[in-house]
């Protein structure tokens, strides 16, 4: 039975490939993103090459309103059974040069904006007796801070908060609201949200010996959003290669090998 799925961020690379994934599986698309055209070229494809429908809605997500996109597609496109909040960025802001308007605006998108549009399809959702499904975007960076990603870091372990606080309140009103925790991933946005080669080498590492692609996210997306994951809420699935288990790159810490010593 064909879905109505919303997603924002899909003229990137993640909400993209998350798009084309439901969209392969029958599912009706609403895609929002703040850059109209290339998110219609996204959702044009989409269309054509799947036979959906889909619909575009222009938005800015940094905003006390980001939550009236939900409404807009559900009266547009019908109810909403799938919300996936993908958009997110990424500035690189050295932590003795941010500021309050700086740390506000990632905030704003990466964590008030899922919070918000969460809560627009909870009431809707709710109001018709109808259960729903919420994805969120993490990241590893909610775990591992790094230079220059304060903000960053910060609101996506608030994300993953926000993810089981919402599962703890939404789920008996039949709303399941779990989070995909991707590693390094190829085929990001680098108009939006760019990279140096420097970078990516640095933390392209991980036990399965590759770099992560926009697919290997959108299935897992796919997966919590599923009826298979019916008995799943409140999740933070990482799907990072096995970069939060560790590194495998690690020399052994010592020379030689040693034994365990019983204790005297």
């Amino acid at each position: 039975m064909s879905r109505h799925v919303l997603i924002t961020g899909v003229a990137g690379g993640l909400g993209g490939a998350i798009a084309e994934r439901f969209a392969a599986a029958g599912d009706r698309i609403t895609g929002v993103d703040t850059r109209e055209e290339p998110l219609r070229e996204r959702l044009d494809a989409i269309a054509a090459a799947h036979g959906v429908a889909t619909d575009a809605v222009t938005a800015d997500l940094s905003g006390p309103d980001a939550g009236e996109v939900v409404g807009r597609a559900w009266r547009r496109s019908g109810p909403v059974d799938v919300l996936v909040n993908a958009a997110g960025i990424w500035p690189a802001t050295p932590l003795l040069e941010m500021t309050a308007p700086m740390w506000d605006h990632v905030l704003g998108i990466n964590t008030r904006a899922p919070m918000l549009t969460t809560v627009a399809l909870a009431r809707l959702a709710v109001a018709e007796g109808r259960p729903a499904s919420v994805v969120n975007l993490a990241s590893g960076a909610a775990i591992r801070a790094r230079p220059g990603a304060a903000h960053y870091s910060t609101s996506k372990a608030a994300l993953e908060m926000l993810t089981r606080s919402c599962a703890v309140e939404l789920g008996a009103a039949g709303i399941r609201v779990n989070a995909v925790s991707p590693g390094f991933v190829a085929g990001s946005s680098q108009e939006v949200n760019p990279i140096t080669e420097e970078y990516a080498a640095a933390v392209s590492g991980n036990p399965l010996g590759r770099i992560g692609q926009p697919d290997d996210v959108a299935a897992a997306v796919f997966f919590l959003a599923s009826p298979e994951a019916a008995w799943t809420t409140g999740a933070v699935l990482r799907v990072d290669g096995g970069s939060s288990a560790g590194n495998p790159a690690l020399p052994v810490h010592w020379t030689e090998p040693t034994s365990v010593q019983s204790p005297r």
